[in-house]
């Protein structure tokens, strides 16, 4: 029998806030035998530890599916969709995420010749890679449209005078910029989406001593 009519367990705080099951456990063990109580520390520790750590198995779910005309996998979807302009077939590729497809362009027909022939691995790999690449080139040609720089001489020294257009609905602006031959900030100003710049331009913006372009 236990020295006081309360369960050891309820006199010790540290498990206070453990969950109903192992708290439980801990009294049952403490009023058999108060021998066992360190060996009750420990399961408890462990068991507590183990619920705190496990993954909840409905916060990770498998999204990847291998149909005719559906995959989804790596990132990607690819649907075989009918041709809105003839009587064929056609594929759309669309990254997680996005909301229009990336690449649309024909697909097979199968050997009815009436149905599309069913995807397969082989067909999905290289219909990523080619949706990746359209996307990479996207890439490319925005920030083309969206960033230039010129390297231009000031005191003889080289300085690099940079445009990056941040196209905001409401108010697109610029960043204008002038780094030295470091990489080190000489000047910063914000001027319209409009301006233009050139190496003209560039130059005259460092020989004004970087003050705004009107």
């Amino acid at each position: 029998m236990c020295p006081s009519s309360r369960p050891i367990g309820q006199r010790v705080g540290i498990f206070d806030d453990a969950a109903p099951p192992c708290r439980l456990k801990f009294v049952a063990y403490a009023r058999c035998n108060t021998l066992v109580l360190p060996q009750c520390f420990m399961q408890l520790e462990f068991l507590i530890s183990m619920t705190d750590s496990a993954p909840d198995p409905h916060t990770d779910e498998d999204t990847t599916l291998y149909e005719d005309r559906l995959w989804r996998d790596d990132g990607w979807t690819a649907r075989v969709i009918k041709n809105e302009d003839d009587d064929g077939w056609a594929v759309e590729m669309i990254k997680d995420g996005e909301a229009e497809p990336a690449l649309t362009g024909p697909w097979t027909m199968g050997r009815d010749k009436k149905n599309p022939k069913p995807l397969d691995p082989n067909a999905f790999r290289t219909l990523v890679k080619t949706a990746s690449e359209v996307l990479r080139r996207h890439e490319q040609q925005r920030h083309a449209m969206l960033h230039k720089d010129f390297t231009v001489r000031a005191d003889g020294e080289d300085v690099t005078v940079s445009l990056d257009i941040v196209p905001d609905e409401d108010d697109p602006y610029a960043d204008l910029k002038a780094l030295d031959s470091f990489g080190a900030l000489l000047a910063h100003v914000r001027v319209s989406a409009g301006f233009k710049l050139s190496k003209t331009s560039a130059q005259a913006w460092v020989d004004n001593d970087f003050r705004k372009p009107d």
